[in-house]
């Protein structure tokens, strides 16, 4: 656990006064957000630490909601002339007369710490961090001399963050993230193949030493792009695709979870808009998205609203259940929140996020599954995808194997899969009870934000998807 530490020196006299600003014209609501972010980054290739760096950022952003409409102004001076002005940028969205009541604040309860860790990448030295970096960029040039090129990144970072609003609620958090990454290109008669690994989340460098080493990242970036030297062209066509545990969740967190972000809601510009309560899958399928998770990349202790957050059931037994709210979106559907909104920085406004998605384990014996596959597809990582707000989705496959009678046999590379969601959710057949998650490493973007996430599954088998490939 990692204490927070006050670096914005304002006082709740100045937190209340910056709100009384920004409702000046009489806006809805109000919330101010305060952040100071302390980050840092390594990078080694072609045998040297070609790069480090470390930065400090401090900033204040001011939100109105005024209806259906939202004003934001931010600074990065928290000087209170420079807070004034970008509270009434925010205020400028409201045009009325209405005077606002601001309750005293009430400070939301400490709630089960999230980031148990007991050596914070942060406080860590600069050494310490560039041997991680060091054993994972060896331990890959070192499998295999087909192994030609490869690159170590470390980043680590630390976020206070502060919200306070005009509801009186008050809220804080520090947290910790960490990511250690190895990037492989392996070559063999003129073809040149990539392999990634990584590891990483709300966890502190003791992870590296008894979880994930930096060992196994290096070796096992080789291994993949050593595999993919040996990858055979995949078959295109309609047969069965079988999605292995972990990885292949990311499938599920593009094509069907950002379409349960509620902000695409009023809009109606998400396929499942009106679906609330309507069976679009397959009854085997039950979706969560979970940010109280231990220790994972896309937990938090409170959202950037300042709301705890909730696991969220998404879809149940096949049925839109629910969606991931932030207070607009929830305001405006009339339902709860969930404690989804997430920001990138102080700079940004939150939006409804994804944080840790799943599907849910199902009652399969994962080796039951291949065997009931006798020529097919099996999916086990995924580079780049696109999906429309129609659910229409292209995913590209960047490790995985054909499947024939039962078996996984060889290595495939450059292998698309084409579908539309809910056509897709209705054709899986079985589900693991393996659930697992993919690499701590990864990162979501929508609408010019990002935020760190993670996605999971069990072994999926779902009966048709069409597959790009060689004919």
């Amino acid at each position: 656990m990692i204490a927070f530490e006050d670096h914005f020196q304002m006082a709740d006299t100045g937190r209340r006064k910056a709100l009384e600003l920004a409702l000046s014209r009489g806006g809805d609501f109000a919330e101010i957000y305060a952040e100071y972010r302390v980050y840092s980054f390594i990078n080694m290739e072609e045998d040297i630490i070609k790069e480090t760096a470390e930065s400090i950022s401090l900033g204040f952003g001011v939100r109105v909601i005024s209806g259906e409409k939202t004003g934001y102004g931010y600074t990065n001076d928290l000087s209170f002339d420079s807070i004034r002005k970008a509270a009434l940028t925010a205020a400028s969205i409201a045009d009325s007369e209405k005077t606002a009541f601001l309750p005293d604040f009430r400070r939301a309860p400490r709630s089960e710490d999230r980031y148990p860790l007991t050596r914070p990448a942060h406080q860590a030295s600069l050494q310490d961090k560039i041997n991680l970096v060091r054993r994972a960029y060896l331990s890959c040039q070192k499998s295999d001399a087909k192994i030609k090129k490869v690159k170590a990144l470390f980043q680590d970072h630390v976020q206070y963050v502060f919200v306070a609003n005009s509801e009186g609620w008050a809220a804080e958090d520090a947290r910790p993230q960490v990511k250690l990454v190895c990037t492989a290109v392996a070559e063999k008669d003129k073809r040149k193949e990539f392999g990634f690994s990584g590891g990483g989340g709300r966890v502190g460098l003791e992870y590296f030493g008894q979880t994930f080493s930096p060992e196994r990242i290096g070796r096992e970036a080789a291994e993949e792009a050593l595999l993919l030297l040996e990858a055979v062209e995949a078959p295109a066509g309609e047969m069965p695709v079988v999605l292995a545990p972990g990885h292949a969740g990311v499938l599920v967190h593009e094509a069907v979870g950002h379409l349960l972000e509620a902000d695409f809601n009023p809009k109606k510009t998400s396929i499942f808009w009106d679906k609330l309560g309507q069976k679009v899958g397959s009854p085997l399928l039950t979706i969560y998205d979970d940010p109280t998770l231990p220790s994972f990349r896309g937990s938090y202790n409170i959202d950037d609203e300042g709301t705890p957050p909730e696991k969220t059931l998404l879809i149940d037994r096949g049925v839109v259940h629910s969606f991931l709210q932030d207070r607009l979106s929830a305001r405006l559907m009339g339902r709860p929140l969930t404690g989804h909104a997430r920001r990138q920085d102080y700079t940004c406004i939150p939006i409804p996020r994804m944080s840790n998605t799943y599907v849910d384990r199902g009652q399969d014996d994962p080796e039951d599954i291949l065997k009931s596959v006798a020529k097919g597809i099996y999916a086990e990582k995924f580079e780049g995808g696109q999906v429309e707000d129609s659910g229409k989705f292209t995913f590209s496959i960047s490790a995985g194997y054909l499947i024939e009678e039962g078996r996984l046999t060889a290595p495939i590379k450059q292998a698309t899969l084409i579908g539309t969601n809910i056509d897709i959710l209705q054709k899986i057949e079985r589900v693991g009870a393996d659930l697992s998650f993919g690499l701590q490493t990864g990162t979501c973007g929508k609408e010019g934000q990002e935020v760190p996430v993670t996605d999971g599954c069990p072994t999926i088998k779902i009966s048709r998807m069409t597959v790009g490939g060689q004919s």
